[in-house]
């Protein structure tokens, strides 16, 4: 078993990234979930910004609740590799916020072998600590 030590009036990088989270706005919450698409990091990567119990609900699909199920989803839907998507981006268009409720217009960008197609969307994302609760597009 790992155990961590701490040092006297040193944090551990838990409680260092909970800290950073907390300060972050829900705006630079999905600001840094858009820009992780556009980065193409790797689904585990992506998951990280959903609490435990979130819930991602792609309409029309049926809602997907928990960060294993939307990891998993993103995995086998958005992101199957070649030959099928490449990659996306995110491109966000606008963004506002009321509390921990982000909207955001974007034009999501899917590329496939030789060619792209571009989808607008609106989301509505719902932080909480620092995390997506809630993300309806």
């Amino acid at each position: 078993m790992l155990r961590i030590q701490e040092t006297p009036g040193r944090e551990t990088g838990a409680k260092i990234d909970r800290r950073r989270s907390l300060m972050e706005s829900p705006i630079d919450v999905v600001r840094a979930f858009c820009a992780a698409w556009s980065d193409n990091l790797e689904t585990i990567e992506l998951a990280a910004f959903f609490t435990d119990d979130a819930v991602y609900h792609n309409i029309p699909q049926a809602p997907v609740t928990g960060r294993e199920a939307i990891a998993s989803l993103i995995d086998s839907f958005i992101r199957p590799g070649p030959p099928g998507i490449e990659s996306i981006e995110f491109r966000v268009i606008n963004i506002a916020a009321n509390g921990p409720v982000v909207m955001t217009e974007r034009v999501d960008v899917f590329r496939v072998a030789d060619k792209s197609f571009e989808l607008q969307v609106m989301g509505t994302f719902e932080i909480n600590d620092g995390k997506i609760n809630a993300w309806r597009d």
